[in-house]
């Protein structure tokens, strides 16, 4: 198990945290020719090898990079406007199944070196997910849904700031649950839907609305599954 998640929180990191916008720009104009993509797939390799911290795993790691590489450049190539997002979530499947992979390739041979204990990697892994990952997950999968007068014209709200709201609304839910404290997560939401009510009458588009709750659903549903996961592995150490 605590493989699978430094494997997991490596592929966080590689893919989300520690990759520019400006490579995935230059990984879809030039593909395979992008000097990022290459980079991108060391990356993946030295975090994987890092991370797990035994000599023994440097051939799984390089293994982890090759593939991540061929998936990625099955995407490129045949990913159009249309299908990004569908690629998108096909490409994260593909990455997660090697992982497993490895995994079950390796588990005879137990991880003796260890930068942390076992709740610090669950947490961090917990905590990270929750961050970006999902910021980039929720933005692509309701991309569909973007009503017009979204794109139409700015407002005078905060550079990113939505963004940036997410992600503490996630962390919140994430600590109410690690701490039992579920009750709080009703609060949360439901300060948040009177502060959103005022800009939503007075937007007075009915795809607008619809747009944020599902937006904000995903947000709340995806915290609230990744901290009873993450609750449930840290009761197990116990």
């Amino acid at each position: 198990m605590i493989l699978f998640i430094k494997l997991l929180l490596a592929h966080l990191l590689g893919d989300f945290i520690w990759q520019p916008n400006s490579w995935v720009a230059d990984k879809e104009a030039k593909k395979h020719k992008s000097i990022y993509l290459y980079l991108h797939i060391l990356l993946h390799g030295i975090l994987a090898a890092i991370l797990v911290g035994e000599i023994q795993f440097i051939p799984y790691a390089v293994l982890i990079a090759v593939t991540h590489g061929i998936i990625d450049l099955i995407k490129l190539n045949f990913q159009k406007k249309k299908t990004k997002r569908t690629w998108f979530v096909l490409d994260q499947i593909a990455h997660v199944l090697i992982l497993i992979g490895v995994v079950l390739l390796y588990k005879g041979e137990p991880i003796q070196f260890q930068w942390f204990n076992n709740q610090f990697w669950i947490l961090i892994t917990g905590v990270l997910l929750i961050t970006k990952p999902t910021s980039i997950f929720i933005k692509t999968i309701i991309s569909i849904w973007t009503p017009e007068s979204q794109n139409s014209h700015k407002d005078n709200s905060l550079a990113t700031a939505g963004n940036y709201i997410g992600i503490l609304e996630r962390l919140f839910v994430f600590c109410f649950i690690l701490t039992g404290h579920f009750e709080a997560i009703g609060f949360l939401l439901a300060a948040k839907s009177i502060f959103r009510f005022g800009d939503l009458k007075e937007a007075k588009d009915r795809k607008l609305t619809e747009y944020v709750m599902i937006g904000t659903l995903m947000s709340f549903g995806i915290s609230i599954i990744t901290g009873l996961i993450v609750q449930a592995l840290l009761l197990q150490l116990l």
